[in-house]
């Protein structure tokens, strides 16, 4: 009897910067998650139970509160759209995002990944090892994205949001970090109870 290797799940790495459609065309990577910066994979280990409870008990306190013609959806690749489709690309996959039920409409009909043109909100939980990529690289990505909304989570006692609306002339314009319970008339009136996510 021959003994057969065993099957590897490990990611081959591609031997070129990858287009949002070469990304796509990968599918789910095992173990953890990838993410593509500049036509780089980048892999990232799987949230802890934590981040995904505080990220699922937010997505439901934002589904009834959300408009019709918006849908909140959790961990899902999102195209920034920061390049032409056959240059090396850049797609994110935030804990949530706030999106129109037509951009789910025609992924779910064409393929391909939602875009940031249709992401009205876009929500990071910071954890320990993401704090520098979610507080200054994920936000300058979302800001140059055009994304108007972008809401930092910090899981940490006392749970925090900051919400960030992108300014007239571009850039983000942070409102005071919030404890307790976050409300706000824009882009939706919304109410979090922040300490519900723990």
């Amino acid at each position: 009897m021959i003994a057969m290797p065993a099957p590897s799940h490990e990611p081959t790495a591609p031997d070129h910067l990858l287009t949002v459609a070469e990304y796509a065309a990968l599918g789910e990577t095992e173990p953890g998650y990838s993410e593509l910066v500049e036509g780089r994979l980048l892999m990232s280990p799987s949230p802890t139970p934590k981040h995904n409870i505080a990220a699922f008990e937010l997505a439901v306190q934002l589904r009834e509160q959300v408009p019709a013609s918006l849908r909140v959806v959790l961990d899902v690749d999102v195209d920034l759209e920061l390049d032409t489709p056959d240059q090396p690309g850049f797609s994110r996959r935030p804990d949530l995002i706030i999106v129109e039920r037509a951009a789910l409409n025609r992924v779910n009909r064409e393929g391909g990944l939602l875009r940031a043109s249709a992401v009205h909100v876009v929500i990071e939980l910071v954890s320990p090892g993401s704090s520098r990529t979610d507080k200054i690289h994920k936000r300058a990505e979302y800001e140059e994205a055009g994304i108007p909304w972008y809401w930092i989570v910090d899981l940490v006692d006392p749970v925090s949001l900051v919400a960030c609306r992108l300014g007239e002339e571009g850039g983000y314009r942070d409102a005071a970090r919030v404890t307790g319970t976050f409300t706000a008339s824009e882009p939706f009136p919304v109410t979090v109870d922040l300490d519900g996510l723990r």
